[in-house]
Formats: structure tokens, C-alpha cells, sequence
């Protein structure tokens, strides 16, 4: 046993000899690359600098999301693709690029709200296929978005009071397309998605929705907090998820409604909140606290169903 004590004391102050000595190793590394510096500075050599990251370059969310989509390269490519009506979602171009052609891809692309980001020729250079992008890359959704207007224009149609989904920034492309595949089960006349920080209509939402998105509208707005304000205009009313609201079976959600669902990790952000009639919460008995965004989607939505018939 005390040999024992006598070994761990021997390998402490060993380790205290090993800090020591680390220290003193980093010291001697700052000093000799402060000398460095020195050097340099007096022979008149550049110094590096340390990168900073550029915040017009693509996260790596934007590519990852865009890897779904149909991708258009070079100006006569893209300039053509607008006029021609296609869903774009994004266009990265090249920038500082001021000629003609990039000006009326810049004009198209806000005339057809669609997200625009400027990034550097070697981060448009990483995302090409051909190596020939000309300083412009697009890409465009694998299904047409509707207007708000179709999906109110379709509950009239069937003579029922309109029931639409509204999502803000749902961002992971099987939870749209499990939404939109509730809401076609559910009734739902439409589903109404925003134009930034949000997925589009991809070809992993087209397979996740199961083919529902072939006859659920998808419109596509800049602001949601204005489209829900336009639709109470219409005659609707507007009911939110969220762990602090009544919950949903002490809530008359019968009549023409919209049903608001939040991001995967925020929920549903404070200015659409502050925008809703009413906040509704699930019951839950489990240990932990919160469900995925498709999920309850879901649950609330066959509550509606059940209230409404």
C-alpha cells in the first residue's frame, strides 16, 4: 500500500514536471513565432493574415439543400430559364459581376423573388458540374408553386370553408414533405411556405410527400407575417403550435382556419406568433417535452378534421 502511495505521488509530480515543461514549450513557440513576425516585418515580407469568412459565401446548409434541386448553369442559361416561367429557388452569382447580362439575371431573379447570393468564383467553381457557370449558377424546384389565390380559389370550388397550413422556415425537406402529405390527408386546401431561410419544393419533398404534392397547392410568399394578415382579410382565422398555448381540445377550431407550424428547433418565431388568434398545445404525458414539426403538424391537423366534421 505504500509503495503504492508512494508511485502516485511519483507519477503526480511527474505530471507536474510534464505541465512545466508544456508551458514552457508554449511559450517558447509564441516567442519564436513573435520573432518571426519580427522578421518579417523588418525584411519587409508579408505577413498572413488569419481567414475570416466571407458572409456572402454559401453555408453548408445552402448546399446541402440546393443538392436536391434541378441545377442551371451560365447567363443565357439562366436568363432563359426565367423567362421561360421555371420555379427558380436561388441564384449564387458571381460577385461584383456589374455587365448586362448579370444585371437582367439580377432584375429577373427579383421580379421572381427568388433568393439571390452573391459568393466568390471559387465557391461557384466547387458547386458546378460543368465548369463552365460563366460567374451564375440556379437552381430550380421540381414542382411549380401556386399562388395563395389558387388555394383559396380551391376550397371555394368544393364549397368548404378553407383550411391551409402555414409554415414558417421548416427547413428539412422530409418534414415538408410529410407535412404536405398530412395536409392532403387532412383536407387541407394548401400549404403556404416562405421564400428564404426555408426548403423548397425539392425532389426529396416530391418523395417524401408520397406524391401528395402532385395535388396540394405549395405557394411560396416573402412574408408571413403579411399573408396571414392578408388571409384574415379573406375570413380566416389563425391557430399556432406551441408547448405554452390552451390546449387543443378547449379550442373551437372549426370555420375557415390556417394552421401555423414553427421551425424544427425555434417553433414558431415571436412576430408570426404575435400574428395568430390562437396558440394550441398537445397533451403529452411522456418525459421529454416537444415533438417533430411534422408530427405535430399532424396531430393538430386530425383535430381540425375532427372539430370540422
Amino acid at each position: 500500500m505504500a509503495r503504492f502511495e508512494k508511485d502516485r505521488r511519483g507519477s503526480a509530480s511527474d505530471r507536474r514536471d510534464n505541465g512545466r515543461s508544456g508551458r514552457e514549450d508554449l511559450r517558447n513557440g509564441g516567442a519564436d513565432r513573435r520573432e518571426q513576425r519580427n522578421r518579417d516585418r523588418r525584411e519587409n515580407r508579408p505577413i498572413p493574415e488569419r481567414p475570416r469568412r466571407n458572409p456572402d459565401e454559401l453555408t453548408e446548409q445552402d448546399v446541402a439543400m440546393d443538392e436536391n434541386t434541378s441545377k442551371i448553369e451560365g447567363r443565357n442559361a439562366v436568363i432563359e430559364a426565367f423567362r421561360a416561367g421555371k420555379a427558380v429557388d436561388k441564384v449564387f452569382i458571381l460577385d461584383g459581376s456589374q455587365d448586362g447580362p448579370m444585371s437582367t439575371i439580377r432584375r429577373e431573379a427579383k421580379a421572381h423573388g427568388s433568393l439571390m447570393k452573391f459568393v466568390t468564383k471559387e465557391r461557384l467553381d466547387q458547386l458546378s458540374d460543368t465548369g463552365h457557370h460563366q460567374g451564375v449558377i440556379a437552381y430550380i424546384a421540381a414542382y411549380e408553386y401556386a399562388e395563395v389565390e389558387d388555394i383559396l380559389q380551391k376550397a371555394k370550388d368544393k364549397g368548404e370553408a378553407p383550411f391551409v397550413f402555414i409554415l414558417d422556415e421548416i427547413e428539412d425537406p422530409h418534414n415538408l414533405g410529410a407535412i404536405i402529405r398530412t395536409a392532403n390527408l387532412a383536407g387541407a386546401h394548401g400549404v403556404i411556405i416562405p421564400k428564404n431561410r426555408a426548403v423548397g419544393l425539392t425532389p426529396t419533398v416530391a418523395r417524401a410527400s408520397a406524391g401528395a404534392l402532385n395535388y396540394t397547392p405549395v405557394a411560396r410568399v416573402t412574408n408571413i407575417g403579411k399573408t396571414i394578415e392578408d388571409l384574415k382579410k379573406e375570413g380566416l382565422w389563425f391557430v399556432c403550435a406551441d408547448m405554452g398555448g390552451t390546449k387543443m381540445y378547449d379550442l373551437d377550431l372549426t370555420g375557415p382556419i390556417g394552421l401555423v407550424i414553427g421551425n424544427e428547433g425555434d417553433g414558431v418565431s415571436r412576430l408570426v406568433k404575435e400574428k395568430c388568434d390562437y396558440i394550441a398545445s398537445i397533451p403529452m404525458k411522456g418525459d421529454i417535452d416537444s415533438l417533430n414539426a411534422s408530427v405535430a403538424a399532424g396531430v393538430l391537423a386530425f383535430e381540425i378534421v375532427r372539430q370540422r366534421n
